[in-house]
């Protein structure tokens, strides 16, 4: 079955692989361990480039050295959305006598990549790119396109839910044609080497991921 695999990148990230020893993820690797009998055909990245910030400020070279080597796979495209970060001022829970209610706080937004993803799923379906969509993640926000391409497109759709302490959204369940749990025997078997090489020199996996 020919299949295209749709990543939403922060779904994953937050949910199976932040703080874990996985992070050095071969999203290729990863679609071709779920699915060993399907011809994997494209793997689609929604990401957004990262701000650095005081709490971690090597956090964007992190996510270029990954990029780069996502960018080593012949058969993966990254597309971009947006991460805004700004101050806002929000009241306190629980406000302390003496002190203001009123707080700064640094809040950052990421936007456009759950936009990108149902548009290339929509589109993909629309110009028969594949026999079966995956979507890795569990946003609900994309179970309406999921049932139009299932229902309307007459194409096979699988939800792998990242999340590894919360069930598949009901609104995805319903949505999809199957679901699947994305387990940590899949993360392990689906790692970069520590090391790989572009046409710019050696790529590395950072320190920090070990």
């Amino acid at each position: 079955m020919t299949t295209n695999v749709y990543v939403d990148g922060f779904n994953l990230y937050y949910r199976a692989l932040k703080g874990r020893p996985f992070r050095w993820l071969d999203l290729c690797k990863l679609s071709e361990v779920l699915f060993p009998r399907d011809t994997i055909k494209q793997v689609c990245y929604f990401t957004a480039l990262l701000d650095a910030r005081p709490s971690d400020p090597a956090q964007p070279q992190r996510q270029q050295v990954y990029l780069r080597a996502l960018a080593t796979l012949p058969n993966l495209e990254v597309y971009y959305g947006t991460f805004r970060s700004r101050t806002k001022h929000r009241p306190l829970v629980k406000p302390i006598v003496g002190l203001p209610e009123i707080v700064e706080v640094r809040d950052s937004e990421e936007e456009g990549s759950d936009v990108n993803l149902v548009t290339r799923l929509l589109v993909d379906g629309f110009n028969g790119e594949y026999e079966q969509a995956v979507v890795i993640s569990n946003d609900s926000d994309f179970a309406s396109a999921i049932r139009y391409v299932r229902d309307s497109l007459h194409l096979r759709v699988t939800v792998v839910n990242p999340d590894r302490k919360n069930r598949t959204h009901k609104d995805l369940k319903n949505a999809a044609t199957y679901v699947k749990r994305l387990w940590k025997s899949h993360l392990r078997q689906s790692q970069f080497p520590h090391s790989l090489a572009d046409a710019h020199g050696t790529i590395r996996k950072p320190n920090s991921w070990k």
